[in-house]
């Protein structure tokens, strides 16, 4: 990567001079993956490894920065093989700066190079929020469209376990309510390998958030989503379930919690449709907008706080578009408006359970809008 840099940016840039004085030992190139050889199951820890490696293969101005990317090879190992196979050049650890590092990532993408920030946890890049807004998701616009920010935020966002109220908050809604910015949410392996391919190829600044209780977890994958060409697009989401009776609409670790719920609900003949969202910004109306006029119920789910969150702008477009379509009133589910416990069983009070969709659900099933009386 400093070698793309020194020739667009001149060997005296700040970029160079930090990865000069954070330089490693290099380590001799590792040998290509076979990804044909690849099992049809992974995990999202392995489908966001491989996006990476692939990525950085494809194009040479791709690189990853952040604390501990490098010699400790991720905090989740997410980057675990790049140094070696990259060299330091491209995968470059840097010091406890989130500002600084986000801001030279910025000025990298400025230039035409492609940065791949990774924040050890998505609330660590509230140092870094002004880098973000002011100086990547503004830049295309300021610029009448001279400057693209081809750059991504990624990290693990949301609650883990046990880790407080400084280490558990979700940043979707944060995000998502800047124009500027993309955001996206995966759920199962092949979105993390598709999205973040999107995501790295994409010309604007793009937050990717990851779930750290996610990383470990097993998805079947097809051939085509082992495919080095594969990539998701950005503003679409998945029906992970078809339903009938009612609209389930989650993204990141909510979709598995609400794809048992909707195993629950089925042995007691409701049949639930899930949405995965994947993108919260561009967010895909249509697609929401057109499950809720065939099933006439809505119930939505995050992990966020209530007041401004996801759920809240999906109702409203709901009820923009369809309203006339509902037979229940909405129902919104999300965290406690709380900071995040650190006791684990009001920890565990503090997020959406099965249990909770479950009982939403059953709520809009059994609850029809009163009819108008009639003459």
């Amino acid at each position: 990567m400093l070698g793309v840099a020194r020739r667009r940016l001149g060997s005296g840039c700040v970029l160079g001079q930090l990865a000069q004085a954070l330089r490693p030992a290099a380590a001799a190139a590792a040998p290509a993956r076979n990804y044909s050889a690849a099992a049809k199951e992974i995990t999202v820890r392995e489908a966001l490894n491989t996006a990476l490696d692939e990525e950085m293969s494809a194009d040479p101005s791709v690189f990853l920065m952040g604390e501990e990317v490098g010699e400790y090879q991720g905090a989740y190992k997410i980057s675990k093989g790049l140094l070696d196979k990259y060299g330091p050049d491209r995968v470059l650890d840097t010091p406890i700066t989130e500002a600084g590092f986000t801001g030279i990532g910025v000025g990298a993408a400025y230039h035409g190079l492609r940065p791949i920030v990774e924040f050890m946890t998505f609330n660590f890049s509230m140092q870094a929020i002004d880098h973000i807004i002011n100086s990547a998701a503004k830049s295309n616009y300021m610029s009448a469209g001279q400057i693209s920010v081809p750059i991504v935020f990624r990290g693990p966002n949301g609650a883990a376990a046990g880790v407080g109220a400084q280490h558990s908050q979700c940043y979707a809604a944060w995000y998502a309510h800047v124009p500027g910015l993309k955001v996206l949410t995966p759920y199962s392996a092949e979105d993390a390998r598709g999205l973040l391919k999107a995501a790295i190829r994409d010309p604007d600044p793009v937050v990717f958030l990851e779930n750290e209780l996610l990383y470990g977890e097993s998805f079947p994958v097809s051939d085509e989503v082992l495919d080095s060409s594969f990539c998701l697009p950005i503003g679409k989401a998945k029906i992970e379930r078809q339903g009938k009776d009612v609209t389930i609409t989650a993204f990141s670790k909510m979709v598995g919690y609400a794809l048992q719920a909707a195993d629950i609900l089925a042995k007691e003949g409701i049949s639930a449709e899930v949405i995965n969202l994947r993108s919260i910004r561009p967010l895909d109306r249509a697609a929401i907008n057109a499950s809720v006029r065939k099933t006439n119920r809505l119930v939505t789910v995050e992990e966020g706080f209530p007041q401004h969150g996801i759920g809240a702008e999906i109702c409203m477009s709901v009820v923009e578009d369809s309203f006339e379509y509902l037979d229940a009133p909405v129902e919104r589910i999300a965290g406690a408006d709380v900071p995040m416990p650190y006791a684990a069983n009001l920890e565990r009070m503090a997020v959406p359970q099965v249990d909770d969709i479950v009982r939403a659900a059953k709520r809009v099933c059994y609850r029809a809008v009163p009819m108008a009386a009639t003459a």
